[in-house]
């Protein structure tokens, strides 16, 4: 209904063919459908130049616009809206939902998860939007931690996306052990341990190959899977919270809330809802990646305002609706919910065992099975475009930025699948021990990245307006501005402050020797030191110190040219479409 509205809206963002006696643009058109798809030895020589391929808005406002088009990333545009879409919406719904909220639900009980998951849910809304306003006008290599090079410190930006890469590249191995685990739902003797990782580690290659097509079909895919059975999950906890679930099982009577009353709403008190905000941050985790595929995307300003509305849907029905369900159907203190890792322990599956549902248990598995594994490609795709990055901008090996005519970043890739072969300590005794410590690395990255994001919209704000821009001229306005983004960064400080606590004061008491008080700390915080580590030796290597708001450079990489009257006049023209159209842009464009 909005197809003459949005001809009108991007009759200025047309992109301009460059001629060829200045910049050499690649155009991949050109080459056969084998290199394009990543399947010919062609497809890995490295890509001549940029090709251009991100609208300019504003381009009658440019200089010179050849230039401009050719500070695009070496990375092609070949993400789709629908691809941004699923990426946003179902891309990190994995683990996090599927099983760990279990054992959420143990140590904060319904109320405490509720809390915790409202409270990350209302910052990340904030993170996002932030990061959808920068993305838009910056669509960059490597994102937000591009921006936070420019905006905040080169060596806090090398810290953090130092960070941020290790935090993928331990997901990896992780997601690899549960999906081999989860299979042992149907059976532990069907095969060892060991071969079900390598069967899902060679599966996650072969997508690969196939670069940024093969990771957004796979995610879109999953995440259409992923969407249904939550939906479904939805409709039959409902039926069964009311008591008509099926006759002889647990749900055949009304329940109500009748577990928050019995045996209550909270497990451990305050320091068991400080203990959930972890496992709903690590539920969250990979929501920033729409603004990692920005530099995918031709058209930023026409598909990340949908991608970003759409993580307040997925946060409200997704993750707020299932929890609040589980609460109301399973007992915290449930045995099964200390299970493992594995899909024993997801409370969807408990739910739906106890329901009595035949077969439901098994589709919800076969859910985990391959969300675990579209977590698995996003670590992958988030951890070698940010490696990437590093390397564009001097802070790694330049071999990093070497990206081949399939638009894959060749040896970033390999360097982080290199990491996959991590799983196989889980096979022996001593395993998860290893584990454990290089979880703990990358324990608090996720929220040392949405800091930074949210630090980087306050200081380009201020950079913005000192330079004399107004926020007229953004084709995207943060939903709470500014103080959105402080509001996020005093949330992610208190949720900081509390792991501290509960790093010092667990659930159950202090352990009773100082060896152990030592070694519980460091496992929740140990991500602190390492990022304090990183910056000195940022700051050590490079020797720079962060601008003045005044010095910032809000040029280089900017895509949007669009002047305040422009945009005043292209507001003013949406203005006057019916009062439907209006609010269905308000709830899920732009």
């Amino acid at each position: 209904m909005d197809s003459k509205d949005e001809k009108k809206d991007f009759e200025t963002t047309t992109v301009v063919t460059p001629s060829e006696d200045s910049i050499h643009f690649y155009d991949p058109s050109k080459e056969s459908v084998w290199t394009r798809l990543g399947l010919s030895f062609e497809s890995f020589k490295r890509a001549p130049g940029p090709t251009g391929g991100q609208v300019v808005a504003g381009e009658g406002n440019v200089k010179d616009l050849e230039a401009v088009m050719a500070e695009g990333t070496m990375l092609q545009q070949k993400l789709k809206p629908r691809h941004l879409n699923m990426i946003a919406v179902g891309g990190s719904i994995g683990t996090g939902l599927f099983v760990g909220s279990g054992s959420a639900l143990h140590s904060g009980g319904p109320g405490g998860v509720l809390i915790a998951w409202l409270l990350i849910g209302v910052m990340l809304i904030n993170v996002t939007q932030a990061l959808c306003e920068m993305s838009i006008i910056y669509p960059v290599s490597g994102g937000f931690y591009t921006l936070a090079i420019r905006f905040l410190d080169p060596a806090f930006g090398f810290s953090m996306g130092w960070n941020y890469v290790f935090q993928w590249a331990v997901c990896l191995p992780l997601e690899l052990t549960v999906a081999s685990t989860t299979v042992q739902y149907w059976g532990e003797d069907l095969l060892p341990l060991s071969v079900w990782i390598t069967i899902f580690f060679i599966a996650v290659i072969i997508i690969t190959l196939f670069g940024t097509l093969g990771y957004a079909e796979s995610e879109f895919w999953s995440a259409c899977l992923k969407l249904l059975v939550v939906v479904m999950f939805l409709i039959i906890g409902v039926v069964c919270v009311c008591g008509g679930g099926p006759k002889g099982h647990a749900y055949d009577h009304y329940i109500g809330g009748a577990r928050w009353q019995d045996p209550g709403a909270f497990a451990n008190g305050f320091k068991g809802v400080c203990t959930v905000f972890v496992t709903a941050a690590f539920a969250f985790s990979g929501t920033e990646l729409v603004g990692l595929a920005a530099s995918e995307t031709p058209n930023p300003r026409a598909t990340m305002p949908a991608a970003v509305k759409g993580i307040f849907w997925r946060i409200t029905i997704i993750y707020i609706s299932s929890l609040t369900i589980i609460g109301l159907l399973i007992r915290y203190d449930e045995p099964r919910l200390l299970g493992g890792g594995g899909a024993a322990a997801s409370p969807f599956v408990i739910a739906l065992k106890d329901a009595g549902i035949r077969g439901l248990d098994h589709l919800v598995n076969v859910t985990i099975c391959i969300s675990v594994i579209s977590i698995g490609m996003s670590s992958i795709y988030a951890g070698s475009r940010t490696l990437t990055a590093l390397a564009e901008t001097g802070y790694a090996p330049s071999i990093f930025a070497y990206v081949d005519k399939s638009s894959r970043p060749l040896w970033s890739l390999v360097a982080m699948i290199l990491w996959g072969p991590l799983a196989y300590i889980n096979v022996v005794a001593a395993g998860d021990t290893v584990f454990n410590w290089l979880l703990a690395l990358s324990g608090l990255s996720t929220l040392f990245t949405w800091l930074s994001i949210c630090l980087c919209h306050v200081r380009f704000r201020k950079a913005w307006r000192v330079q004399g821009h107004s926020t007229d001229e953004l084709p995207f306005k943060a939903l709470g501005g500014v103080y959105g983004s402080w509001f996020g960064i005093i949330l992610i400080v208190l949720v900081l402050i509390a792991q501290f606590y509960v790093a010092i004061w667990p659930i159950g008491g202090m352990a009773e020797t100082a060896g152990e008080v030592i070694e519980g700390f460091f496992l929740v915080y140990l991500a602190v030191p390492v990022m304090i580590l990183f910056y000195i030796i940022g700051f050590a290597w490079k020797r720079t110190l962060p601008q003045r708001a005044d010095q910032i450079d809000i040029d280089s990489g900017r895509k949007s040219w669009l002047t305040a009257e422009e945009m005043n006049a292209w507001r003013a023209e949406r203005a006057l479409a019916p009062w439907y159209i209006r609010w269905y842009r308000i709830l899920f464009t732009n």
